[in-house]
């Protein structure tokens, strides 16, 4: 559990850091594919402390001006959903695709109140939509290969002993 609570703290630094750098402006959405890309990470080497680390690296963003309330629904439902997909199947691409599934399609669709209580024309959702699920494939495959190249050197599997 320690190990698990320290990472999930390192993952969500390396995700506030890393976001700094990488985001992509699209009105008042903030696409963070470093986001996705820590999601599925943290999902391989903490479990379900990966939606933790999704609702801390979201809220620390949004304080920080670098993020939107919008980060919440997508990065928290593509959390969940990888996490889903790698407990069920326990393949990297399964949890990388569970990303893009969460975020893309299920997270963007979470948005649609959020979006109404915030007085943005459902239009709006037809930018959102793509920006989710253009963010999280380019995290997903981006964190699919990384630990695809761990795997290779078998630090996933000594690491999870």
């Amino acid at each position: 559990m320690t190990r698990n609570i320290t990472l999930t703290g390192v993952f969500v630094a390396l995700n506030v850091v890393l976001g700094l750098f990488i985001i992509i402006p699209l009105g008042p959405v903030r696409a963070a594919p470093v986001q996705h890309l820590i999601n599925v990470i943290s999902v391989v080497f903490t479990g379900p402390w990966s939606i933790a680390q999704a609702f801390l690296s979201s809220t620390i963003r949004v304080l920080m001006n670098t993020g939107s309330p919008f980060a919440y629904p997508g990065s928290m439902v593509g959390a969940l959903l990888a996490w889903l997909m790698y407990r069920k199947f326990r393949t990297l691409h399964m949890s990388a695709i569970g990303e893009v599934i969460g975020t893309g399609i299920i997270g963007s669709i979470a948005t649609l109140p959020l979006i109404m209580v915030l007085g943005l024309e459902l239009d709006f959702f037809y930018v959102l939509a793509p920006a989710f699920i253009a963010s999280s494939l380019i995290g997903a495959a981006l964190s699919w290969f990384i630990l695809r190249q761990l795997d290779k050197k078998g630090i996933l599997e000594r690491f999870n002993k």
